[in-house]
């Protein structure tokens, strides 16, 4: 069961002071994409970050479960929360936070979703025409132990195959949420093992995604110069501006 929750923007009208470098840098516009971070492959560790970059994110509550422990006072129970989030154009996230109360859970799986935000590569099923449609690439056939755009979580299994054009996306519910707000216009999906533990098919599902970079196809052969990364390039402006105004 999907249920709908979108929100975006950002939450709460407090003024975001920043507490790493990177967060620095970003809201000082020295930094302008998320390009820019991954490709220097800088962790993000402020969700805040997401929101100064990302405008039209949307998120969506896959799943609430409550979860138990035995304790001397007897079962505590609390209450676990499965959220995506995405725009729609290449960048996609998976938060899970266990807490008492509903609310509390939803909004913390947010927070973890949108720091756990991926770049999702797009490529075409045949002749390159028009827009990236579908995923890169699939396993390679012959060798089974290099699957590129297959993801494991648990017993489930997802393997994302490429699709022509206009066939949409061949897929369970959960799956299907997470490519969608990938950007993935069509896709064929094959899973194996216990599909209805949510959280682990949703995890899988998020490991085949963030696995269609781990490919190198030719045209990312090409040799780059080695250019200074972020930190390199405004050296003076982290060490002369304060942590905390």
């Amino acid at each position: 069961m999907v249920m709908k929750c979108f929100r975006s923007g950002k939450e709460g009208d407090k003024e975001w002071v920043p507490v790493t470098k990177l967060g620095r840098l970003v809201k000082d516009r020295k930094i302008t994409s998320l390009e820019e971070i991954y490709l220097n492959s800088l962790p993000i560790k402020e969700f805040e970050i997401i929101d100064s970059l990302l405008f039209n994110l949307k998120d969506e509550v896959l799943k609430i479960m409550p979860v138990q422990k035995q304790t001397r006072a007897g079962q505590r129970t609390r209450f676990k929360a499965f959220v995506a989030i995405g725009d729609h154009n290449g960048h996609v996230g998976l938060g899970v936070k266990c807490s008492k109360e509903v609310a509390t859970a939803i909004r913390g799986a947010i927070v973890a979703a949108k720091l756990s935000v991926i770049p999702v590569r797009r490529g075409y099923w045949g002749n390159k025409i028009g827009q990236p449609h579908t995923v890169p690439c699939k396993e390679s056939s012959f060798n089974k132990k290099e699957c590129v755009v297959t993801g494991k979580c648990g017993s489930v299994l997802v393997r994302l195959i490429p699709a022509p054009r206009g066939t949409g996306i061949v897929s369970a519910p959960v799956p299907k949420k997470l490519l969608q707000m990938a950007g993935v216009e069509d896709c064929y999906t094959s899973a194996v093992g216990q599909t209805a533990t949510l959280g682990n098919f949703a995890k899988a599902t998020y490991a085949a995604i963030q696995r269609t970079y781990s490919y190198l196809t030719p045209d990312l052969w090409k040799e780059n110069a080695l250019e200074k990364t972020p930190y390199q390039r405004y050296w003076e402006f982290l060490a002369q501006t304060p942590v905390r105004s």
